[in-house]
């Protein structure tokens, strides 16, 4: 069985939270933050057993000095299905709200991401299998455990997903620096699912073109691009305060 490391306070914490099964927390002996007592209790409960190491030592179980004196050993994560994921959205009982990540490679920005449409409550998040961050414990990390609260979902073919999608009543939307049309005058209530392309070269062609509309983020100052990350949170939560308003 596949296992990895998670490490950080957060991300511990939500895994300890959710399903999957935990074998050891490892604890630096000086660890004196106030949320390994929540630690504790939940691994008290699941029957987690706790190991103390000095920082050195944890640092070379982590492979980072970036742990904060916590990691779990547990099983490797699980990839949610998108007929999973499409569930979800109809047992809500709203309109969904997906996002779909063109091939973006860095783990960090992967991890905030998720971390954001985690917060803006989307349903999903959907990534490519190839040529794109998959989930690491880095992304994990950088997601301060929001990967073990939304559905994750990898797919083969980014452009195919899109076009199952439609069918299923989503209307696809493309962030894109060079679109005429902006993000605030976008409809975004309906069944929605928005992409966000690779950091360097943004949508590739065949998705962009399978997209019903593109829109750029207005700038007012002198720089004409924004990171993958604030772009996707831009949009996800203009989706939000569209949605709160028509509520």
């Amino acid at each position: 069985m596949k296992e990895e490391i998670i490490y950080g306070l957060n991300p511990v914490l939500e895994t300890l939270r959710g399903t999957r099964r935990a074998f050891e927390l490892f604890i630096a002996a000086t660890a004196t933050d106030k949320r390994l007592e929540k630690l504790l209790k939940l691994s008290a409960e699941k029957g987690v057993p706790v190991r103390q190491r000095d920082k050195a030592d944890l640092s070379r179980i982590c492979g980072t000095d970036h742990h904060q004196g916590v990691a779990l050993r547990v099983e490797g994560f699980s990839y949610a299905e998108i007929g999973d994921i499409l569930n979800r959205c109809r047992e809500s009982g709203e309109n969904g709200l997906l996002i779909i990540l063109d091939g973006i490679q860095d783990p960090h920005n992967l991890g905030a991401i998720i971390r954001s449409a985690a917060c803006a409550g989307a349903n999903g998040v959907i990534i490519p299998k190839d040529r794109a961050a998959r989930i690491t414990p880095t992304v994990e990390k950088a997601s301060a455990g929001a990967v073990e609260t939304i559905p994750i979902a990898q797919v083969v073919n980014i452009a195919q997903t899109i076009e199952d999608l439609k069918k299923e009543g989503f209307w696809i939307y493309g962030a894109a620096d060079t679109a005429p049309a902006g993000l605030f005058d976008q409809d975004l209530t309906g069944n929605t699912a928005l992409v966000i392309g690779n950091e360097g070269e943004g949508i590739r062609p065949l998705v962009r073109k399978k997209c019903d509309a593109t829109f750029s983020i207005p700038m007012r100052g002198g720089v004409s691009s924004l990171n993958a990350s604030v772009a996707a949170g831009i949009t996800l939560f203009e989706a939000v305060r569209q949605r709160t308003a028509k509520k």
